[in-house]
């Protein structure tokens, strides 16, 4: 499995990941008859700004500086429609928001979060999924959305704590 961007050693171009994301978006909005408004976009440019999760105040902050109207449940309004349509994931121990970097595929979320500097990435591993699955299925339960997040050091926070 290739090594997740927040994870990676080498910088990359973080505008291509929101480049990506925007174009992406517009055209899942477009082909879904959905509207992409530019508050949805900012929104999403926002959560895809790093790859640390953002909390929906944080977010709000930000918007204020273009649009100084923006309230709590205008943002509240974009992440559930971002979250609806598959282009955002909820860190649910964070409270925050993270982009997915798989918006045209159903997947459930699986993340690994550096508790040192907060990096997140996403996994996809389909055996994971199935063992939830069909573990949950043994004790007849019947398991309808999924989310794992696991807790530890990232690449670059490891020799810090080991040495």
């Amino acid at each position: 499995m290739p090594l997740p961007h927040a994870f990676k050693a080498d910088p990359h171009d973080h505008q291509l990941c929101v480049d990506e994301a925007i174009e992406v978006a517009t055209r899942i909005c477009a082909e879904r008859g959905m509207r992409f408004t530019k508050i949805r976009e900012r929104v999403l440019t926002l959560v895809w700004s790093g790859h640390q999760p953002i909390g929906a105040y944080a977010i709000l902050k930000a918007l204020q500086s273009e649009y100084p109207r923006a309230a709590p449940p205008t943002v509240y309004r974009a992440l559930d429609f971002l979250i609806e349509i598959g282009l955002i994931h909820r860190i649910e121990s964070m409270n925050a928001f993270v982009g997915c970097t798989h918006p045209d595929e159903r997947h459930a979320g699986q993340f690994l979060i550096c508790k040192n500097c907060g990096a997140a990435a996403e996994l996809d591993d389909p055996q994971i999924n199935d063992a939830v699955q069909r573990t949950a299925g043994a004790l007849g339960f019947l398991a309808q959305r999924q989310m794992i997040e696991v807790t530890g050091l990232c690449p670059d926070c490891r020799p810090a704590a080991t040495g």
